[in-house]
């Protein structure tokens, strides 16, 4: 997607998110929010990847690990499971 689809999709002024995206300004977390549903990618994907790349560049491991343990899977499937 160009800048200007992703802008009318998410109803973020064209200028603003090219400013964003170019480290002139800082989207606050409802513009992230929009951008993240108008580029069809879930909100936490995104700010996950955002974390490693900082972990990195601060020389730090990254905090949350690649797979999540088998019973936190379990309890996270029966939450979903009553509903």
């Amino acid at each position: 997607m160009t800048l200007r689809q992703v802008a009318s999709k998410a109803s973020v002024a064209l200028g603003y998110l090219s400013e964003v995206e170019r480290g002139q300004k800082e989207a606050s977390s409802e513009i992230l929010a929009s951008v993240a549903e108008a580029l069809d990618t879930p909100i936490s994907s995104i700010m996950r990847e955002v974390g490693d790349r900082l972990a990195v560049l601060e020389g730090v491991a990254p905090i949350v690990p690649d797979t999540l343990p088998d019973e936190l899977v379990a309890e996270f499937d029966a939450g979903f499971a009553v509903r």
